[in-house]
């Protein structure tokens, strides 16, 4: 099925998202294209959805805090298919995509995404090879919101990278610092070892 067949999507902005996970206990990110927006710190195009990525250990909390929301988790992945969430359903890899909103009446507002982790590092769910320390995952805007770190960010857009993600990654490479385009070139290496932002990467380092 289309996304328009799934529905209608009116997105929340991250501020609508940091309202309502305000009181939450675990880590939390702002992620896709608002991300870099975030981390650029102004508009840069138009955006479908709002993603926000919790780590799966935290499902049970994350899911608690929209406990009164209607939730659909993508089963299988990619397949164009949606079943509900079920209150106490523990989603085991590979699911990680869930669409959220208000009311079964209500256009989807929130993809509620879910990555893994091991102790005290993020860990890819396209490959355990890429990880990082989860105090290097995500940054703070100045007013607060929690987002994925840009690096981390674009390693997840070179799957199938379009126009949209180009534009994501002309905004933020001048912001990467040394170390952040040298994990991106090497996580890009692992999966996607052709990718043409890996060559930017690597110049931009010597430069």
């Amino acid at each position: 099925m289309s996304v328009h067949e799934l529905g209608r999507w009116v997105p929340a902005r991250p501020e609508d998202l940091a309202v309502m996970f305000a009181g939450a206990d675990f880590p939390w990110w702002i992620a896709g294209g608002y991300a870099i927006e975030l981390a650029v710190g102004r508009e840069l195009r138009p955006h479908g959805d709002l993603d926000v990525l919790v780590l799966r250990r935290d499902q049970a909390l994350a899911r608690e805090m929209l406990s009164d929301w209607d939730m659909h988790v993508a089963d299988p992945p990619g397949a164009g298919r949606l079943r509900p969430w079920r209150p106490g359903e523990m989603l085991e890899v590979p699911l990680h995509d869930i669409w959220c909103r208000r009311t079964r009446k209500a256009p989807w507002s929130v993809q509620l995404m879910l990555d893994e982790a091991e102790g005290a590092h993020w860990v890819s769910r396209r490959d355990p090879g890429v990880r990082l320390p989860l105090g290097r995952v995500g940054r703070r805007s100045p007013t607060g919101i929690p987002y994925l770190a840009p690096e981390v960010q674009l390693f997840y857009k070179t799957k199938a990278t379009r126009a949209k993600d180009e534009t994501d990654f002309e905004a933020v490479l001048p912001l990467l610092d040394e170390s952040q385009r040298v994990w991106l070139a090497d996580s890009i290496a692992v999966t996607a070892p052709d990718h043409p932002w890996r060559k930017r990467l690597l110049s931009a380092d010597r430069t």
